[in-house]
């Protein structure tokens, strides 16, 4: 059953469901109960004119060309250190959250966790309704990293969402109610949804995520009005032995060489990034990495794969072909060009040009013709050691030695994580300079002796082992040097860096560039935080109490500018956990924070509860089953339970398991016991020995963590 709650202004004042605002016992103000416009439907033309509305953000990145800049300036360089907390809104499920709010004629609408939806006053913080599409728990089976939703579309007088287990949902703007909901996947199939849909031209797009457990992508576009299927577009051709599905299609199967990629789909999912030029008539969609990673597998007569990681330009009337750029051809690094598209118009050696920018994955900065796909620079924007650049000529990366680990296991800078992975960029056109959440995060890549494709569970053909943490301290400590993020001002111009924020940590929040000479970043210690635009100085802070990943946005009621940002501790970032990461201690409190100059109310006051002791069940384990223990744990459970069974504090510490979770392993991890709470059963995936393997692996950290505690205890002597 999916449910739409209505919550009128005096139940969710009683509720408290509007936390911290000055005015709380009294209600809103009257100048906060009078603003309230009528909703107007969401237009072409609107969104066109929105530097003439700028107190809206109608869009994902605000506008088609998705800067993520706001012309607002009220809060500016000058003042942004008188910036507090306006009111805030606590979200129903602990889960990370990385969405963009949207907002217009005074409401907020904005996703949590489970791809809840979300109607605010912008104003005040009241809950007005709110709709839950009831996502089945056992999808996080299909979810690489984190049951989240990146945000919603409006149009019309609708609200769109995407929803987890793959169904388009229409909601009216004004009440919550379902107008129409459409299954964009077949029944069984392992796709998700975690990107914001996008409408263009009376069409709704929308891809899907799943690459990583068996798919095929593509992206879908639906009538805005009824939901029918108007086009669909295939990302990487399907069984040679069928009809191909578009010349499109046709073409990309010639660079598919060996194998029979499509029993693992191919990959390619459409997880994110869409960008749109009215003038030009054309969309962007930005694509996914191959499935499985390695290439020796999905492709070994080798080719260029199309259109993995690639940017293709489609006509959206009909998903008719344009034309592409391949960031990396023939990817086996899970290099995705799913990343932000940011289109500008900028100088380029005297000249005008309209423009796509985009910092994929590999960690190189693209420049292209936005009407042609035509490569203007390629700069790498961090380090990087797979390619030694790109080729001006052909677009093409000048691969490293063995970039293709074929000769056995290697130190790839950047991982499968990426340089930039979703969290979008914003392009300021007062500073000429694209802001970037970057980091390094290298991984070794090599091939998994033992692959064979399971569906609907990870196939990427990797050995994940190779790229576990040392468990020596002194080896942690040196590889964590090579870890780090950084907030980077990259001159597109210039073709390089302006300023650079170092991090030691990586996983920096989206942006938010506004007209008063700020950018805007959260980030998942915590804070949040506004720098300079035109230096990079940091001028303000607040501490969240949660991880904040999600890009913030900026609007205006009544001539008072309000910042706002989802937060909420989770994303892939939890999920990996490992020691630096479960030393932060971090824990998930969802929420929307809104500023405002002024701004008075504050947080509740929060202590974490301590974590609960190993509880050590009576088991023999023996050197080398904890060794089979870790390949397999590696394989199939280190992405949601943690590098080295370290959590992230989102999902179960296993090292601190109850004596009853100890009791009913099998039937937790063979059977799927659990399922309801996100769970599933791995039978189809493992075998009774190896579940015996990972219990040793796992007990045997368990110990290690119990030891630390012993020693760490004072002596009594």
């Amino acid at each position: 059953m999916h449910t739409t709650r209505l919550l009128p202004a005096f139940v969710a004042l009683t509720l408290g469901a509007v936390s911290g605002c000055g005015e709380k016992e009294d209600g809103p103000g009257p100048a906060a109960q009078e603003s309230a416009p009528p909703l107007l439907p969401v237009t072409v033309d609107r969104i066109l004119a929105a530097d003439s509305s700028p107190g809206e953000w109608l869009a994902h990145g605000r506008t088609f060309d998705e800067q993520r800049f706001s012309p607002l300036a009220r809060i500016n360089a000058d003042n942004v250190g008188q910036l507090g907390l306006a009111w805030f809104l606590d979200l129903d499920y602990e889960r990370g959250v990385e969405a963009t709010p949207l907002v217009a004629d005074g409401v907020m609408y904005t996703t949590g966790s489970w791809s809840v939806v979300y109607a605010i006053d912008a104003a005040t913080g009241e809950l007005l309704w709110q709709y839950d599409p009831e996502v089945p728990r056992e999808k996080l089976q299909h979810l690489c990293c984190d049951a989240v939703n990146r945000g919603v579309a409006l149009w019309g007088d609708k609200v769109y969402v995407g929803t987890l287990d793959g169904y388009l949902v229409a909601l009216d703007r004004d009440t919550g109610e379902v107008a129409w909901r459409t299954a964009t996947i077949e029944p069984g199939e392992t796709y998700a949804i975690t990107g914001a849909p996008r409408v263009v031209k009376g069409k709704v797009l929308i891809g899907n995520s799943g690459s990583e457990f068996g798919v095929r992508g593509y992206v879908t576009a639906y009538d805005a009005d009824t939901g029918a299927q108007a086009w669909r577009f295939y990302t990487v051709p399907g069984n040679p032995a069928e009809p191909f599905e578009s010349p499109a299609m046709e073409m990309a199967a010639e660079t598919w060489q060996g194998g029979d990629w499509w029993t693992a789909g191919g990959g390619g999912t459409v997880w994110d990034s869409m960008a749109y030029d009215p003038a030009l008539d054309l969309l962007y969609i930005g694509v996914g990495n191959g499935a499985p990673y390695s290439r020796k597998v999905r492709s070994p007569d080798g080719g260029d794969n199309l259109f993995l990681s690639s940017i293709v330009a489609l006509r959206p009337d009909t998903g008719e072909y344009a034309w592409h750029y391949q960031t990396t051809p023939g990817d086996a690094w899970d290099f995705t060009a799913t990343q932000h598209m940011i289109l500008a118009d900028i100088e380029f050696d005297g000249a005008m040009r309209q423009v796509l920018m985009q910092a994929p994955k590999n960690g190189f900065f693209y420049v292209l013709d936005r009407a042609t796909g035509e490569l203007i620079s390629a700069e790498n924007f961090v380090e990087v050691n797979w390619a030694e650049g790109i080729d001006k000529e052909t677009g093409r990366p000048i691969l490293a030695a063995d970039a293709f680990y074929e000769e056995g296991p290697r130190l790839t800078i950047p991982g499968p994580a990426g340089a930039h992975n979703w969290q979008p960029m914003t392009y300021s056109p007062v500073t000429g300079l694209v802001y970037i959440p970057a980091q390094q995060l290298p991984h070794v890549y090599g091939d998994d002796p033992e692959y064979e494709f399971t569906p609907g569970f990870w196939n990427t053909g990797l050995e994940w082992a190779l790229s576990a943490a040392p468990e020596d301290p002194e080896e942690l400590q040196a590889s964590g040097a090579m870890v780090n993020g950084k907030l980077i001002a990259w001159n597109p111009a210039t073709r390089s860096a302006d300023w650079t924020v170092e991090r030691s940590l990586p996983w920096g929040g989206g942006l938010l560039s506004t007209a008063g000479n700020l950018v805007f970043q959260g980030m998942p210690t915590g804070e949040f935080l506004a720098y300079r635009a035109d230096t990079g100085e940091q001028l303000w802070s607040f501490d969240a109490q949660t991880g904040v990943v999600a890009a913030p946005v900026t609007y205006a009621i009544d001539g008072e500018q309000f910042v706002a940002v989802a937060v909420g501790w989770g994303s892939i970032i939890a999920l990996i956990g490992g020691e630096a990461i479960a030393s932060l201690d971090m824990r998930n409190r969802s929420r929307v924070l809104v500023f405002k100059l002024g701004g008075t109310a504050e947080l509740p006051l929060v202590v974490n509860p301590p974590e609960p002791p190993p509880d050590l069940p009576d088991m023999e384990i023996t050197p080398e089953l904890a060794a089979r223990g870790k390949l397999v744990y590696y394989d199939r459970c280190n992405m949601c339970h943690g590098d080295g069974a370290i959590s992230g504090r989102l999902q179960p510490d296993l090292r601190r398991s109850s004596r009853a979770v100890h009791e009913r392993w099998d039937a937790i991890v063979l059977d799927g016991e659990r399922k309801s709470l996100g769970m599933p059963g791995f039978a189809a995936a493992i075998t009774p020995e190896d579940s015996r393997a990972i219990h040793a692996y796992v007990v045997s950290r368990a110990r290690v963590l119990e030891a630390r505690g012993r020693e760490s205890v004072p002596s009594q002597d």
